[in-house]
């Protein structure tokens, strides 16, 4: 099984209002904007494109962040339909400045994919997905090195890490980061990870 850290956390600190999100994803339509303006006028190239299934969540979608035992700044990752991460603070979404990280280490992706409910029958839903990018240094999901180029499903309380860097970024939404229980309880668990080997679309 693998081994994962009790959290502690503040109750009052655990959830944001809705308008306080609306707020966060306003003020980073307005920092994607600026980014595209960079990315217009520089020569560095995007490594990725998204794919045509490229939906934006309406779950309230977030990463908590530690390193170690000390809680770091959260990040709201719904208020677009992918987010880049790694060292590139001009183009990326979501900067990591460790070393070990590369400049356009990977993606969160958003996908609208079929889905079979409880009752058997078949619908589509928005699935948060990961991707390596080919990284110099890999992405762990639940502590396992992932490939490079596929698609990995994400689920909540899944622990994505970048490189060698000690931050471990917890996926959880709005109605799980209200359950303090799901955080304080987080410890040991077996947790399958599905991988989906479709590459994405490069340009």
């Amino acid at each position: 099984p693998i081994k994962k850290k009790k959290r502690r956390r503040d109750s009052s600190s655990s959830s944001s209002s809705a308008s306080h999100d609306d707020n966060k994803c306003y003020q980073r339509r307005h920092q994607e904007q600026s980014r595209e303006d960079h990315r217009s006028c520089s020569s560095v190239v995007i490594k990725y494109s998204e794919p045509i299934e490229a939906r934006k969540p309406k779950r309230r979608w977030r990463f908590y962040v530690f390193k170690g035992e000390q809680e770091l700044p959260m990040y709201q990752i719904h208020c677009q339909s992918a987010y880049l991460i790694g060292r590139e603070r001009g183009i990326c979404d979501l900067p990591v400045d460790h070393p070990s990280c590369s400049k356009q280490h990977a993606v969160l992706q958003y996908r609208l994919m079929d889905n079979k409910h409880d009752d058997g029958t078949m619908g589509r839903r928005v699935i948060p997905y990961i991707i390596d990018l080919g990284s110099a240094n890999g992405t762990f999901l639940n502590n396992q090195k992932i490939e490079p180029q596929r698609y990995y499903e994400l689920r909540e309380n899944d622990v994505i890490k970048f490189g060698f860097s000690t931050r471990e970024y917890i996926l959880l939404h709005e109605d799980s980061a209200n359950n303090i229980e799901q955080i304080n309880n987080y410890e040991d668990e077996g947790v399958e990870i599905k991988q989906e080997p479709i590459e994405p679309t490069k340009k």
